[in-house]
């Protein structure tokens, strides 16, 4: 079973070998605003954002996954983080082939993985032998895939977070309770802040943590400080200039 789902994976992969542009992750919790980050950076920086692929989640072939996995965990979070690792997967691809230009990225394979997978099985919607299964893929393509420059951590208190998921109303997670959030926000401090997670082959891979809470959305001035923390965190970490 394991190698079949490789064989899945295997022209995706080969492709992604080619990958020429620098990639940036832009980490956070379930509503902390990483689609409106996306599109303050495209505002500012000449580079290739790629939003996360929920529309697939939402649609495969007429059925709603997103919605499966919400109402029901238990049966659906092996398969979801399954796919949702695949569909990310395909678009870096697909815009990996617009050229040059730096990919900043709407999540990661990584926060799959270590926050979404992991806490499904932390919390048991997950058995071992799926969690085992998941590793296995996600280990053989992750650890041939290029690294990313760095992470953009969006840190905010899980109830901000849980404020503007209502104010969205995606109706998929509108069951989606506060502590729910909490977990994830845990996952994600265990791994971009305490490096949990150190000794793994990806543990220097540098981290920008900005203030999620801040206004972003309409605060001018957040987005200029925003924005030049991020060019000096690429200039410093991956000698990428904007200013050239």
């Amino acid at each position: 079973m394991i190698s079949m789902c490789r064989v899945v994976f295997l022209s995706i992969i080969m492709q992604s070998f080619m990958l020429a542009q620098p990639i940036l992750f832009v980490e956070g919790n379930i509503g902390v605003g990483k689609s409106t980050f996306l599109k303050v950076i495209q505002k500012y920086l000449d580079v290739v954002t790629i939003a996360e692929p929920c529309d697939e989640w939402q649609d495969v072939s007429g059925y709603n996954l997103l919605d499966a996995f919400y109402k029901d965990g238990t049966r659906w979070a092996c398969t979801f983080q399954l796919y949702a690792f695949m569909t990310r997967v395909k678009k870096q691809q697909k815009y990996a082939s617009l050229g040059g230009k730096v990919q900043i990225m709407e999540r990661s394979w990584f926060s799959d993985r270590y926050c979404f997978a992991q806490n499904g099985l932390k919390i048991g919607l997950m058995t071992q032998m799926e969690w085992f299964l998941y590793l296995d893929i996600w280990d053989w393509y992750a650890k041939q895939a290029p690294m990313p420059v760095g992470f953009v951590y969006l840190r905010t208190d899980p109830k901000v977070c849980y404020d503007r998921m209502q104010e969205r109303a995606r109706s998929e997670e509108s069951i989606v309770p506060l502590d729910y959030l909490q977990m994830l926000h845990d996952r994600h401090e265990e791994w971009l802040v305490d490096k949990k997670y150190q000794e793994d082959y990806f543990g220097q891979i540098p981290v920008l943590v900005l203030d999620g809470a801040c206004n972003f959305r309409d605060d001018e001035e957040v987005q200029k400080n925003f924005v030049k923390q991020i060019l000096d965190f690429l200039y410093i970490h991956a000698n990428i200039d904007f200013t050239t």
